[in-house]
């Protein structure tokens, strides 16, 4: 007799699991986005003092991607220069930034990336 009575709270509690567990996993999936839109939010800094840093409306892909070129705004070497480079778009009139065939967003003239070419 009691054997049936163990069954029957085993089953029970199955029923119960079963009816909270699609919950819960709803909650855990909520809180993961949330996290997930929160990261997503945040912007990149913006620099007053150079404008080529400021990667507003850059997606992250391509933000990710000139960070995997080795991009840098002050060239460490002198002579490999963005502006001296086979790669890089000159600037429009009246702006500061150019660009890259590489990448997208502002690059400085300055700058430098792992895949400096020079210009022939």
């Amino acid at each position: 007799m009691e054997q049936k009575n163990e069954r029957r709270d085993f089953l029970q509690k199955c029923w119960q699991m079963s009816a909270i567990a699609p919950v819960a996993g709803l909650w855990l999936v909520a809180c993961g986005s949330a996290k997930k839109g929160a990261a997503a939010s945040k912007k990149p800094k913006v620099t007053a003092a150079n404008p080529c840093e400021d990667l507003t409306g850059v997606p992250a892909v391509d933000v990710e991607k000139r960070k995997s070129l080795g991009y840098t705004s002050l060239s460490p070497i002198p002579d490999k220069q963005c502006n001296n480079c086979q790669l890089f778009i000159p600037p429009k009139e009246g702006a500061e930034c150019g660009g890259c065939l590489l990448f997208a967003g502002p690059v400085s003239p300055e700058g430098y990336c792992t895949y400096w070419a020079p210009v022939v």
